[in-house]
């Protein structure tokens, strides 16, 4: 649609409705939310710096490892389970 005719439609709300604050309604916030608290962790595997929140920095501050570490301790986990068939 053109801008003309946004302006137009604007208009005509506005003349039916003066309290008419626009799409996002009245009273609405456009502010995003404040982002969770960070804080920075070494992983105790590869030694990269990692964000983590709070509540993980609590709970794993001395042993903590990174999700890439986990990942990869998954998958060798994983191949040392595969049964190879003898044929």
């Amino acid at each position: 649609m053109s801008k003309r005719k946004d302006r137009e439609r604007f208009a005509a709300l506005k003349t039916s409705n003066p309290h008419y604050q626009g799409f996002r309604g009245q009273g609405a916030e456009t502010a995003a939310p404040s982002p969770e608290a960070l804080r920075t962790l070494t992983c105790t595997v590869c030694g990269r710096r990692r964000n983590v929140t709070e509540e993980t920095a609590r709970d794993e501050s001395d042993s903590y490892v990174c999700l890439s570490c986990r990942d990869e301790a998954e998958e060798g986990a994983a191949s040392d389970q595969e049964v190879v068939p003898s044929g």
